[in-house]
């Protein structure tokens, strides 16, 4: 996949971790079903959108197996969610701990497979740390893990947008400097 497809996607995907965390946070008392199903659905496509990203941008075949098992996991994690989203509040705590530390466990070894990928490593570690801090306490209630859930995904969200915005960048290059030169120049 070229960069600027890869800059998209990473957008897309910050945009909706972005939505789904202020959702979360704006309706922490949501029912239990209705946060299944709007994790359901951010899994499902984030998961289909990390899969798209390992199939479209050369890279080498460990970054690609990584992102692939995430993005299989994720699918899994958000079907799973969606057709029984009737799930006690425990076994969806596990569910999203589970996908949380396994995904972040999967960014962070992406992270480390090419240099300069700080911001991957940081939204891998974020997403690692929540994800143990979810399993640790699960009897905690619907509305704390809406919050938590939601927190996570706005900040998961700003970092993917910041990466994005890195390569927009890159991608701009010194044709930048020359599309901001003033009038006259």
């Amino acid at each position: 996949m070229d960069r600027r497809m890869h800059m998209r996607l990473l957008a897309l995907r910050g945009v909706i971790a972005l939505a789904f965390g202020v959702l979360a946070v704006i309706w922490p008392g949501v029912t239990l079903v209705a946060l299944a199903i709007l994790f359901g659905a951010y899994a499902l496509v984030n998961g289909v959108l990390t899969m798209v990203a390992a199939f479209r941008r050369p890279q080498d075949a460990a970054r690609r197996t990584a992102q692939v098992i995430a993005g299989v996991l994720g699918v899994l994690a958000g079907i799973l969610a969606l057709a029984w989203p009737g799930v006690t509040a425990l076994v969806l705590v596990v569910l999203f701990g589970a996908w949380a530390v396994v995904t972040g466990a999967m960014e962070i070894w992406a992270a480390t497979r090419i240099p300069g990928q700080w911001l991957t490593l940081a939204m891998g570690a974020l997403t690692m740390i929540v994800g143990v801090l979810v399993l640790m306490r699960p009897l905690i209630g619907a509305v704390a893990l809406a919050l938590t859930i939601g927190v996570y995904a706005i900040a998961a969200g700003a970092l993917m947008l910041v990466e994005s915005w890195r390569l927009h960048r890159s991608l701009a290059g010194p044709r930048g400097a020359d599309r901001i030169a003033p009038a006259g120049a």
